[in-house]
């Protein structure tokens, strides 16, 4: 129950997620204890390194390198239907593993370090996240307990009430180039820069969410934000947020985000996952597209061969291999309830948006533009344009009752761009 709680509560290009892409992409393997000798389904903990992965559940730690598992339950007697909440690997190849009750442990391919002493000291039940910082120091983030320092010899913690720490319920941890540790909690981020601590919440900054389950940090040092309202981009001036009323995203639940070498964002979430390309090309991964399991995805890691792993919270793992990110010209088919209305809409060059709302049972669709004019065109299967609308202004009407069945691109081009967005007329 204590996890399940906790697990709860952090647990069409444009904004049309790609769903046919998902099925034809790359190939999925799925792993449970059904099917595989993986340790547990309650996959609560990812670490992706090229040669396989690691796996932390709630039954234990396990990891997959070649065909088999391998349980590390039976090298460490601590690891035995415990809950790893955390994973990381550092630069020397060492596995720090964060548990709900033993603290903090370290495998290094040959020994186990275990800090019991200053687990009971500090209080470092259900560790959450741990990070090493550019000084080699290392940070580790514990629900219900605060953020922890480790320097190799000497610990140190920051609660609420001795600094400027939002909340003691830490959720991630993340260390920008400039070495200022990110910390997210249960009531927005606070960053601290090794003397002053700043605060970002829902009240004083773009922020779409006090709950902060996750954070990533790209290559140009933007921060990446998962929360309970939304994925948020912040570029130390200018926030973004993308959310179900204005992109693909699956969820307003983002549990996890990972970047790999492409610079792509890999999303989990409530509902299912995403790869987005932080402008505006996405692909949406559900059990409706894609052998994905169904329901919440809690984890997900990218490995340096482009191989991602998604960690559903009851269901157990999904690795999916060989996969390409489409071209931002390639855009999804608007489901089948489209056909009453609902909208499909794609944000559209700079900060335009574009929505389609279909009617198609009048025989009818509408687009919404932010510009005062612009031009349609309906492209068939065959690149033929079948339909051309000039001098297209705000929700006027589009008679499409005449059109065949199929599929269609809509070309949207106004004074700011073209948006290109793939319709299904069925």
């Amino acid at each position: 129950m204590r996890k399940t709680i906790i697990m709860g509560l952090i647990g069409l290009m444009g904004l049309v997620g790609f769903d046919a892409k998902a099925q034809e992409n790359g190939t999925w393997t799925v792993y449970n204890t059904r099917t595989s000798d993986i340790c547990g389904n309650n996959i609560s903990a990812l670490a992706a390194d090229g040669r396989g992965v690691w796996a932390g559940t709630f039954q234990g730690l396990c990891r997959l390198s070649g065909p088999a598992w391998m349980d590390y339950s039976m090298f460490n007697e601590k690891l035995k239907d415990q809950s790893v909440n955390c994973l990381m690997i550092d630069s020397r190849g060492v596995l720090w593993i964060g548990t709900d009750d033993y603290g903090v442990i370290e495998w290094d391919g040959t020994t186990w370090t275990e800090h019991n002493d200053v687990t009971r000291r500090l209080k470092m039940k259900f560790v959450k996240e741990i990070v090493i910082d550019q000084d080699g120091l290392t940070w580790i983030g514990v629900t219900l307990g605060g953020l922890v320092t480790f320097d190799g010899h000497n610990w140190e913690k920051y609660t609420p009430d001795d600094c400027g720490l939002l909340s003691d319920f830490v959720l991630d941890l993340a260390v920008d180039r400039a070495n200022r540790k990110w910390i997210t909690t249960n009531a927005g981020v606070s960053v601290f820069n090794g003397n002053r601590w700043t605060s970002y919440t829902s009240g004083n900054s773009g922020l779409p969410d006090d709950i902060v389950p996750a954070i990533a940090i790209d290559k140009n040092n933007v921060k990446w934000f998962g929360t309970l309202s939304g994925l948020a981009r912040y570029d130390g001036q200018r926030w973004t947020v993308w959310n179900t009323g204005n992109s693909p995203l699956p969820s307003n639940q983002v549990n996890d985000i990972a970047i790999d070498k492409n610079g792509l964002l890999w999303l989990a979430t409530s509902h299912g996952a995403a790869v987005f390309d932080g402008v505006d090309n996405w692909v949406v991964f559900t059990s409706r597209n894609c052998q994905i399991p169904e329901g919440n995805i809690y984890k997900v890691a990218v490995d340096d061969n482009g191989t991602a792993w998604f960690g559903n919270d009851a269901k157990g793992l999904a690795k999916l291999s060989g996969f390409t990110m489409p071209s931002r010209e390639t855009v999804a088919a608007a489901p089948a309830e489209n056909r009453k209305g609902k909208e499909v809409e794609a944000p559209g060059p700079g900060d335009q948006h574009v929505r389609i709302n279909p009617h198609l049972d009048e025989g009818y669709i509408t687009i919404a533009i932010e510009s005062p004019v612009a031009t349609v065109t309906f492209t068939n299967s065959n690149g033929k344009v079948v339909k051309t609308v000039e001098n297209y202004t705000n929700n006027q009407r589009i008679k499409i009752n005449r059109l065949p069945k199929g599929m269609y691109i809509v070309g949207v081009k106004t004074v700011r761009g073209e948006k290109k967005i793939k319709f299904n007329l069925k």
